[in-house]
C-alpha cells in the first residue's frame, strides 16, 4: 500500500520539476529566437549562452516587491494567479509522456493517473484557467484588468465549441477518451490521427493558441489596448505565476496535440519512447513561437468572427463526416 503511494508522489514531483525546467527553458528559448527573428541578440550575458537567464530572473521575481491595489480585493486578488497555475500544472497530470516502464519488477506508467475519460478530465480543468484571469481582473479594480478578463472569457465562448468537436472525430474513431488508448491505437493501426483529420488538427491547433493567449489570440493582456490586461496590476512572484501558467499551458497543448494527433510516444525504435515525445513538443514548442514572432494581434471582433463563423461550422461539419464513415453510412 505504501509503495504505490511513494510511487505517485515522486511521479508528481517529477512531472512538476519537468514543467518548470520546460517553462524556463521555453521562456529562455522563445526570448533567442524572438531576437533571431528580429535580428538581435536576445538574452545572452547570465550564464555560458545565457543558460542561467531563467534563474536570474526567478531569484529577480522572487524579490521584487509584491504590491496590491488599496481598492482590490485581497484575497481573490491573491487567489487568482494561483487558480491559474493549478489548473495549469492538473492537466498534465493526465498526459502519458511515454510507455509503461520496468523497474525492479514494477510497471510503472508515465502519467500520473490514467482515467478512462482522461480527454475530458483535461478539456475540464484547462477551461478551469479563465477563472483565474477573470478573477484577477475583476479582484484588480483596475478597468484595463477588468476589460482583460472580460475578453479571455469572451475568447473562451467563441473557440472552446470548436476545440471540443475538434477532437470528437479522434473519439469516434478511436472508442475511447483514455488518452493512453488513443496512441495504442495509432500505433496499432500504424497510423497518426494527423492524417485522416487534418482538418480539426489545425482547428485545434488554432484553439490551442487561443487556450494558452497567445499571439495572434493574446487580446486578454493587448499592451496596445490594455496596458497588460488582467495582470496589469500584478508584480513579483504573482505576476511570475501567471507567466508559468501561460507557458505551462503552452506544453500542455502541445503534449495534448502530439497525443491526439501525431502517436504521441510512437516513433523509431533508435530512440527511447519518451524522447519521441519530447521531440514532439519541441516541435510544437518552435511552432507557436515562430508563429508569435510571424502574426500580429487579431482585432478582437474578427476573433469572434474567426470562432464562430469559421472554426465551429468547419469543425462540426467534419465532425459529421467523420461519424458517417465509422458508422458506415458513408
Amino acid at each position: 500500500m505504501i509503495l504505490p503511494i511513494v510511487i505517485l508522489v515522486v511521479k508528481i514531483v517529477v512531472l512538476i520539476g519537468i514543467l518548470m525546467g520546460g517553462f524556463a527553458y521555453t521562456m529562455l528559448l522563445e526570448r533567442r529566437l524572438l531576437g533571431f527573428f528580429q535580428l538581435r541578440l536576445g538574452p545572452n550575458r547570465v550564464g555560458p549562452a545565457g543558460l542561467l537567464q531563467p534563474v536570474a530572473d526567478g531569484i529577480k521575481m522572487m524579490n521584487k516587491e509584491d504590491l496590491m491595489p488599496t481598492a482590490a480585493d485581497p484575497w481573490v486578488f491573491r487567489l487568482a494567479p494561483v487558480v491559474a497555475l493549478t489548473a495549469a500544472l492538473a492537466v498534465d497530470a493526465v498526459v502519458p509522456f511515454g510507455a509503461p516502464i520496468h523497474l525492479f519488477g514494477l510497471t510503472i506508467s508515465l502519467d500520473i493517473a490514467n482515467p478512462s475519460v482522461g480527454l475530458l478530465y483535461a478539456f475540464a480543468f484547462s477551461s478551469l484557467g479563465v477563472y483565474g484571469i477573470v478573477l484577477g481582473g475583476w479582484a484588480s479594480q483596475n478597468k484595463y484588468s477588468l476589460l482583460g478578463g472580460i475578453r479571455s472569457s469572451a475568447q473562451v465562448i467563441s473557440y472552446e465549441l470548436a476545440m471540443g468537436l475538434s477532437v470528437m472525430g479522434v473519439l469516434v474513431m478511436t472508442g475511447t477518451a483514455n488518452l493512453e488508448k488513443i496512441v495504442q491505437w495509432q500505433g496499432a493501426h500504424h497510423i497518426w490521427l494527423f492524417i485522416p483529420q487534418i482538418i480539426p488538427f489545425l482547428i485545434f491547433f488554432f484553439t490551442a493558441m487561443a487556450e494558452t493567449n497567445r499571439t495572434p489570440f493574446d487580446l486578454p493582456e493587448a499592451e496596445s489596448e490594455l496596458v497588460a490586461g488582467y495582470h496589469t496590476e500584478y508584480s513579483g512572484i504573482r505576476f511570475a505565476m501567471y507567466f508559468i501558467a501561460e507557458y505551462v499551458n503552452m506544453i500542455t497543448a502541445s503534449g495534448l496535440a502530439v497525443t491526439l494527433f501525431f502517436g504521441g510516444w510512437l516513433g523509431f525504435p533508435f530512440l527511447p519512447p519518451i524522447i519521441w515525445f519530447l521531440l514532439k513538443v519541441g516541435a510544437f514548442l518552435l511552432l507557436f513561437i515562430w508563429v508569435r514572432a510571424t502574426l500580429p494581434r487579431f482585432r478582437y471582433d474578427h476573433l469572434m468572427d474567426f470562432g464562430w463563423k469559421v472554426l465551429l461550422p468547419i469543425a462540426f461539419v467534419y465532425f459529421l463526416g467523420t461519424a458517417a464513415f465509422a458508422t458506415g453510412v458513408l
